[in-house]
């Protein structure tokens, strides 16, 4: 059923505290430099897995992490901040599950359970918040 023209439309989802950030500059195994690279392609299908989720997502350069190839972050403003690598680039709906589960969580801490395998698999630093050196 397609909606009348007097309907109100449906308000954007409020964009949620934690966002994704993907290296775009990541390549596959061969070390090719084709483009699309695989870092391009999963910063797309971690922003078409977002739409419509409140789940904001960022592409840059290099994360640093080269060795782990395909690489993420999932950041948090006041929680704490996950570093993955490992990824496909099909992880981009991980991505965003994981990026949700951060933001529900009121320990600011990533649960490991309905963490998907890849966001397990492929941690590679979890960073706290600056607010928690201000508490030391």
């Amino acid at each position: 059923m397609l909606p009348r023209d007097d309907a109100p439309a449906e308000p954007a989802p409020e964009p949620l505290s934690a966002r994704i950030v993907v290296c775009s500059s990541c390549r596959g195994p061969d070390g090719a430099d084709a483009r699309p690279r695989p870092g391009e392609r999963l910063a797309a299908a971690a922003a078409q897995a977002a739409a419509g989720t409140g789940v904001r997502v960022s592409a840059v350069e290099c994360l640093g992490n080269c060795k782990r190839r395909l690489s993420a972050a999932v950041l948090s403003q006041t929680g704490w901040s996950y570093v993955f690598g490992d990824l496909s680039d099909e992880s981009g709906p991980d991505l965003v599950l994981g990026a949700r589960l951060l933001s529900e969580a009121a320990d600011g801490i990533m649960p490991w359970r309905g963490r998907p395998d890849c966001l397990k698999r492929g941690l590679v630093a979890r960073i706290p918040p600056a607010s928690i050196l201000d508490e030391t």
